[in-house]
């Protein structure tokens, strides 16, 4: 690997064909992602197949609004796949509330965050942002992954709450989670004008062939 240049998404790295992140903790991998040493640090690839994240940069998006020192509210955080990765990018100066309502995946979580100091797990339901509003700071980006009929609404109001004015939010959108029987890309249109109702659309992608039915929209407010 010799030509590792940095990617227009900032803390991103690129070969001309995958992506990386260079890593917070050289010698450690969480994943069994795979590590690659180039100039004397050490990166991981963030796999597209893996992360909603990754398939969108891959897709081409050429901004997610992440910057190294921000603070992110990341709702759906699951086993922290792509939360370690967005850990790397924020970087020590950074933090990230990562939230799962799942007792499992939040056990993994904290095994994570034991390693990543930059990472508070919090085991609460994003659809009562009530109950973590006292836990969680001011945001500079929301991020939400989240498979549940009402994924959008639990996403504005999230926003509503928690996100900067000036601030970006991301949100995966899984159309099956909404309507098994309507076409993905009308669901996703759908959700699109929902959100262009309260926030500036930036950008949105459908993730194919990374992520099937799937799609990110992100917006500014």
């Amino acid at each position: 690997m010799s030509k590792l240049q940095p990617h227009k998404i900032f803390e991103v790295y690129s070969d001309g064909r995958r992506i990386y992140t260079k890593s917070l903790l050289p010698g450690k991998t969480h994943f069994e992602e795979k590590l690659f040493h180039h100039q004397g640090e050490e990166y991981r690839e963030f796999d597209p197949t893996r992360s909603k994240l990754a398939a969108m940069i891959q897709k081409g998006c050429t901004n997610v609004g992440i910057r190294k020192g921000d603070v992110i509210l990341y709702l759906g955080s699951s086993h922290g796949f792509t939360v370690s990765f967005v850990s790397d990018m924020v970087g020590t100066a950074g933090l990230i509330f990562g939230l799962d309502p799942a007792p499992r995946v939040m056990r993994d979580l904290v095994f994570l965050a034991e390693q990543r100091t930059n990472i508070v797990p919090l085991l609460a339901d994003a659809n009562h942002p009530d109950e973590y509003v006292d836990k969680v700071s001011q945001a500079d980006i929301v991020y939400q992954d989240i498979s549940q009929r009402n994924q959008a609404d639990m996403f504005v109001r999230n926003c509503a709450l928690f996100l900067k004015k000036g601030g970006y939010g991301l949100l995966a959108v899984k159309a099956r989670s909404i309507d098994v029987k309507r076409k993905p890309r009308d669901i996703f249109e759908e959700t699109r004008k929902t959100l262009e109702k309260v926030f500036t659309v930036i950008d949105y992608r459908i993730l194919e062939p990374f992520q099937r039915d799937h799609c990110m929209i992100i917006v500014k407010k």
